[in-house]
């Protein structure tokens, strides 16, 4: 008879256009409840309309699809977690690479990759570009994975004394990636194959880099006001703030909340669960290298 489940999850996506003319984040989560086991799958595409739309989708159905298919055996998955996981990422990023060959229209066509998986209380996760992975905890949020672009370098040639502050601030190339799935060999990518142990109460939010129009510290406070309240909620008052912004620039905005909760905190609140969600086109114990968000 296997264990009883010691952590529950309550997780909630969400979604939006912003300002864009274009849809071009996708996202995939499945959660059921009771499991104790279940993952995201979030990817921010570019590349312009009919490009990034598509290249966002693609990602996300084929890391999709690999995770679903060992989900029947989570104990085996875990042991070969890394492996998986950057096996998947090749072959979404060979199949970005299919596509764009087949049409000489859509080159150049991109995708980021944010994808953590969640087996009892651990956390795992692959990042490829600058779509973030957070971690609340307590009254802290932190940023779990890298950050795939100019502006992580640009920060620490600055901390090195190597870069004025301004320059590195208003520098033009400062929020291009380094690392993205384009079909060409992938320059950097971020897998977490040690776990990050979960407690009660964490909270984890995957999203696109259209969350950060919010800065760390408004996205943290936000979250401690409705900490107590489900991930729905929470994903809800973010992208409130976000269109209360009123930003003519507003990139798309895909984000989803796991509320991290033992059985006993479940009784207490009775929140649903969320067993699966799939949007493909629509409207670091604390951590061994974690950093408090806001420090690069």
């Amino acid at each position: 008879m296997p264990d009883p489940v010691a952590y529950l999850y309550d997780a909630a996506p969400a979604i939006s256009q912003g300002r864009r003319d274009h849809q071009e984040d996708s996202l995939a989560v499945d959660f059921s409840r009771g499991a104790g086991y279940g993952f995201i799958v979030l990817a921010d595409g570019m590349g312009g309309h009919a490009a990034g739309d598509i290249a966002s989708k693609i990602v996300v159905t084929e890391i999709f699809s690999e995770l679903k298919m060992h989900a029947g055996d989570p104990a085996m998955l875990e042991d070969n977690i890394g492996n998986i996981l950057r096996a998947a990422t090749e072959c979404a990023n060979e199949s970005v690479a299919s596509y764009a060959r087949r049409r000489p229209g859509v080159q150049g066509m991109g995708s980021t990759l944010v994808a953590p998986v969640v087996i009892n209380n651990r956390l795992y996760w692959i990042s490829v570009g600058d779509s973030p992975l957070y971690l609340f905890r307590g009254n802290r949020l932190f940023r779990l994975n890298e950050e795939h672009s100019l502006a992580r370098r640009m920060d620490r040639m600055v901390r090195k004394g190597e870069m004025d502050p301004g320059e590195a601030e208003q520098h033009p190339d400062r929020q291009c990636l380094t690392s993205v799935l384009i079909g060409d060999p992938i320059p950097e990518v971020d897998c977490r194959d040690v776990p990050v142990e979960l407690r009660d109460h964490d909270i984890v939010i995957a999203a696109s880099d259209g969350l950060q129009f919010l800065t760390e510290p408004q996205i943290a406070q936000l979250i401690y006001e409705h900490r107590h309240k489900s991930g729905e909620e929470i994903g809800a008052a973010l992208m409130k703030a976000i269109g209360d912004l009123d930003d003519p620039e507003q990139d798309n905005v895909a984000i989803c909340v796991l509320k991290v909760k033992t059985p006993r905190t479940e009784q207490k609140t009775a929140a649903p669960g969320r067993r699966l969600f799939l949007n493909l086109h629509g409207e670091k114990k604390l951590m061994m290298s974690a950093r408090p968000a806001g420090g690069r």
